[in-house]
């Protein structure tokens, strides 16, 4: 949903490079979603965080472990103080910073997540192929194919920014989709995300639910369909 609400919001007139911003913008999601379900402040976080640094130094220093006294003193708070935080401390063994890092950068998955990346991927890319094509070609070759919106003007013999329209109608086609046949969020009488004739949202709807069978992907793995070797694009 974060890479589809920087599609939305995407201007390439800024200069800045796609995948970029929506780098930054991904792992802003995921540090608000972590956030949303920790059971500790920012507060009770940052405590933590300094009771730990101040351990570390005073064990340092006297070669032991220091005792909770010594530790109220170098921190300039009372004794209760420091009890909270190694309560708090004691029921999470890794900090929230140290759990984002883990999720963005980590390279090996479960069984279980490799499963639902697979599903996910499978989805998506049968909810781009079953775009209308002119949407589906530029979907491809910008998020896929890494192209520019001036290059694919150019190329389509279009102006730049009915290319952005075009993208931008097709973030909110895949929502919509997202949202009836994976998500199930949605309903045929929910509002709609897309501008476009509400004919035409139901035929997209439709075509989605039989490809992926309703939401779940085939027995047999769908995966994201190449149409960037086409011999010409898609004018239509």
């Amino acid at each position: 949903m974060a890479l589809i609400q920087c599609a939305e919001s995407f201007d390439a007139s800024l200069g800045v490079p796609f995948g970029a911003y929506a780098r930054r913008r991904i792992k802003g999601a995921f540090a608000d979603e972590l956030r949303r379900e920790d059971w500790a402040t920012r507060g009770a976080r940052s405590r933590m965080s300094e009771l730990a640094m101040m351990q570390e130094t005073l064990s340092g220093a006297l070669g032991r472990l220091p005792s909770t006294d010594e530790l109220a003193g170098a921190l300039g708070v009372d004794r209760a103080a420091v009890e909270a935080s190694q309560l708090d401390a004691a029921r999470s063994v890794t900090p929230l910073t140290d759990v984002i890092a883990d999720l963005v950068a980590a390279t090996s998955q479960t069984p279980e997540e490799l499963v639902l990346a697979n599903e996910h991927e499978a989805f998506l890319g049968e909810a781009v192929a079953a775009l209308p094509q002119r949407m589906q070609y530029i979907v491809e070759q910008i998020y896929y194919r890494d192209r520019t919106v001036k290059d694919l003007a150019e190329e389509l013999g279009s102006s730049h920014s009915a290319v952005s329209q075009q993208r931008a109608e097709a973030m909110r086609l895949l929502r919509d989709g997202i949202e009836r046949h994976y998500l199930a969020t949605a309903d045929a009488s929910s509002v709609p995300h897309t501008r476009i004739a509400a004919s035409r949202r139901e035929d997209y709807l439709t075509h989605l639910g039989a490809r992926t069978i309703g939401g779940a992907t085939r027995a047999l793995g769908l995966v994201v369909h190449d149409h960037a070797a086409k011999t010409a694009p898609m004018m239509g």
